[in-house]
Formats: C-alpha cells, sequence, structure tokens
C-alpha cells in the first residue's frame, strides 16, 4: 500500500499568505466597491528596467537562430554572469566561479539545503522568522513534532528575537547549540539588520562549535547604513562556516522572472561521523544541483547580466530608491499614529506593535475592514510574532500614502 510522507502532517494547515489572499477576497468579495491597498506580501510593483527587457528580447532571438541557439546550460550557471556577480558582489573577497550557483530563486535554495545535512541534527531558527525556513524542515523531518500548546516543534531550537534584544538575537543567548543556523538581514519580517560586530559574533559561534550558517541576503540592496554587512564573507572566516543566498528578486524586480544564487564556498565543510574525514558542503550541493535542477534558463541569466552595466545599475538604483521612500513614508506615518514600528530603514519592511496589545489576525481583520489596508499578521512568522504586524514597501508611492493617511486620520 502508498504511504504518504507524515512530516507533511505535521505542517499547519495553510500557508501564511494563502490564507491572506483568501480572507481579502472574501472580503472584496462581499465588499466590491472598497478600494483595498495591498502592502501585505513582498512582491514588487515597479517594471523592470528597459535594458532588462532589451536582453530578454535580444537573448530570446538568440534562442530563434540556428547559430545562437542553446540548449541545456550549465545546472550551476552560466560563467558570463558568474562572472559579473564575482566583479560587482564578491570583488577582494576571494569567491570563485565554482563556489557559486545560480538558481530560480532563494526561496528553493533555502528550502532545498536542507536535504545535503543529517535529518538528525539541531536546527535554530529566528522567531520570528521568514516561515520556508521553518516549514522546509517540518517537511524533511528535521524539526520533530509539533506541540499544539506551545505552537513549537520539538527538535528546532527557536532564537528569540523580542523587543529585549531588538528583534537582533545575540549567540550568548542560546541555552543550547544549534548544528546548522538560519540568519536572514536584513530580517524579513522584522527588518532590522545586523551590524558587523554581531555576525561575526555569530561566526566565531559556529566555528567554536563546528556549526553552518545559512545566511539569507535577499534584501541587501536595501542597506544603505555603515558598518552593515553586504555579505556574511565580509567578515574574516566566514567561508568556513557560512552558505550565502541572494536573490535578484528584490533587487532586480525578478519575481516574475525567477533567478538567485548560492554561494557555497569550498573551505565549508561538514563531519560525516566521528573519526571520519569532513566533507565539502560544495561538493554535495554541486551533486544535488546537477541531479535535481536543470538550470536557469539562458534568457533569464542574461537579463540577470544586464543590471550589472552601467545603465542597469542606475535602473535598479532608481526602482530601490523608490521602495526606501515608501518605507519611508510607512515609518512616518505609522509614528504619527503613534505606533511602534521597527525596520524600514535598510529594508524594505516595517514591523509594527498592534495597538492595545490585540492580536495580529485581530489587527489584520481591523485594517482590512476599517481602513481596507491589507498587512501580514506577525504571528505567521513565529509565536513571537504575535502581537505584531508587518507592512511591505513595494507597494504604489500614492497608495502607500494614501494608507498612511487612511490611518493617521
Amino acid at each position: 500500500m502508498i504511504k504518504i510522507n507524515e512530516n507533511f502532517l505535521q505542517l499547519e494547515e495553510n500557508y501564511l499568505f494563502s490564507t491572506i489572499n483568501k480572507k481579502v477576497s472574501e472580503y472584496q468579495k462581499e465588499n466590491p466597491n472598497a478600494k483595498i491597498i495591498k502592502l501585505g506580501i513582498g512582491d514588487v510593483t515597479r517594471p523592470l528596467p528597459q535594458i532588462v527587457v532589451e536582453a530578454i528580447k535580444k537573448s530570446a532571438d538568440e534562442m530563434g537562430n540556428i547559430n545562437t541557439f542553446r540548449g541545456y546550460g550549465p545546472e550551476q550557471g552560466y560563467e558570463f554572469l558568474k562572472d559579473k556577480i564575482i566583479e560587482n558582489e564578491y570583488k577582494n573577497l576571494g569567491i570563485k566561479s565554482n563556489e557559486i550557483f545560480i538558481s530560480d530563486g532563494a526561496k528553493c535554495d533555502t528550502g532545498g539545503i536542507i536535504e545535503i545535512f543529517n535529518p538528525n541534527i539541531k536546527v535554530g531558527i529566528m522567531n520570528p522568522v521568514y516561515p520556508v525556513y521553518l516549514d522546509t524542515n517540518v517537511m524533511y523531518g528535521t524539526a520533530g513534532k509539533y506541540d499544539q500548546t506551545t505552537k513549537q516543534y520539538s527538535n528546532i531550537i527557536y532564537i528569540n528575537s523580542t523587543e529585549n534584544n531588538n528583534f537582533l538575537p545575540k549567540p550568548s543567548e542560546l541555552t543550547e547549540i544549534p548544528d546548522l543556523i538560519y540568519i536572514c538581514s536584513p530580517n524579513n519580517p522584522t527588518g532590522v539588520a545586523m551590524n558587523a560586530e554581531l555576525l561575526k559574533s555569530w561566526v566565531e559561534f559556529a566555528k567554536q562549535n563546528k556549526s553552518i550558517i545559512l545566511f539569507d541576503s535577499a534584501y541587501k540592496a536595501f542597506i544603505e547604513e555603515d558598518n552593515i554587512p553586504h555579505s556574511i564573507y565580509e567578515i574574516e572566516g566566514a567561508k568556513e562556516v557560512a552558505i550565502e543566498f541572494k536573490s535578484y528578486s528584490k533587487t532586480a524586480g525578478f519575481t516574475g522572472l525567477r533567478c538567485a544564487y548560492t554561494v557555497v564556498p569550498q573551505e565549508c565543510v561538514a563531519n560525516y561521523k566521528a573519526g571520519e574525514k569532513d566533507i565539502s558542503l560544495n561538493k554535495l550541493w554541486n551533486r544535488r544541483t546537477t541531479t535535481k535542477f536543470n538550470g536557469v534558463s539562458y534568457i533569464t541569466q542574461r537579463a540577470a547580466e544586464s543590471i550589472y552595466t552601467e545603465e542597469g545599475k542606475k535602473a535598479i538604483k532608481e526602482n530601490i530608491d523608490y521602495y526606501k521612500e515608501n518605507a519611508k513614508i510607512l515609518l512616518d506615518g505609522l509614528k504619527k499614529a503613534g505606533i511602534q514600528c521597527y525596520g524600514g530603514i535598510n529594508s524594505p519592511y516595517v514591523w509594527l506593535k498592534t495597538p492595545n496589545g490585540i492580536s495580529s489576525w485581530e489587527y489584520f481583520d481591523i485594517l482590512l475592514k476599517k481602513y481596507n489596508i491589507v498587512g501580514t499578521p506577525g504571528v505567521g512568522f513565529g509565536t513571537n510574532g504575535e502581537g505584531y504586524f508587518r507592512l511591505t514597501a513595494f507597494g504604489d508611492k500614492a497608495k502607500t500614502i494614501e494608507a498612511m493617511e487612511r490611518l493617521t486620520k
């Protein structure tokens, strides 16, 4: 008799954003004249820069010519894109071409990376944090059993991110040592970012305890303050203990194109078993990639390459600045409304404390039904997110202004 993977039964029934979409659709159906402003899901709204569109057209034309047609490409990505990544993202950091893996999204790789590790390891996940980290560990069987009372999994080490530590936990606060540590900086959902000193302490912790850090830097383009690393490899020794994920989704507006990359340094190793020789994680990830992934399309990789031109960099900066201005509008509006908030600087997300101690989902309903504004309940990112709420700066500027006018009135 065929049997299912029982780990899937440990998942919460609905994905956070699916629940939000369902609630909004039902409300809109009942109130067809409501002018809803969506500041929830982190999808971009600015169109692709013209140079990216031109690169897509040109490479598409190449695919229609017998002399320039390309079939299967290298699963790890084309060298022309890797060269641009090294030149523009990792100059003087010592990252090599065979350590870069082009993918169709940081979500896919942060979810899939767990496969190269033993399912019996202890995994440390920030609370609150991006749901994909936790859910993919549940699917893989690493998370253990779900406790209905605590709303937590038995084999996950929850790293508390709260007001008490400004949502920036230190390794010294841990009571148990994780083998694998997820760090997202700038953070989704709290919008805060680790400075070099704090990130260095996590790297040193990982080296001392033979742990591996999974560093998600999908929002690095929004960093504007000094002393906030754009890459974990700016920290000495990080190549020995860290795998880094970066995405073009928010940086270049590629949410509809799908392109990202993962860096797995050759120095990054893990133990097979006591007394045995360490195994290269680069080698394992390369094997997994060549087995389960056919590579990002040639057209998409040419589009990604184009953002590293002078024209591309200028256009990308204009879009990022547009979203940064939205973040400032959100921060100013929320403060005017007397709401305590975090993030919005170095990040496209603003993390606010719900008024009067009401729950995250209660606040969702109030915003939707009273103000026709959609955001994301903080509890969807973990138990420490209860009583908080996330708004995104990826919306239209005029609508973002209108949303804050509704709140302040």
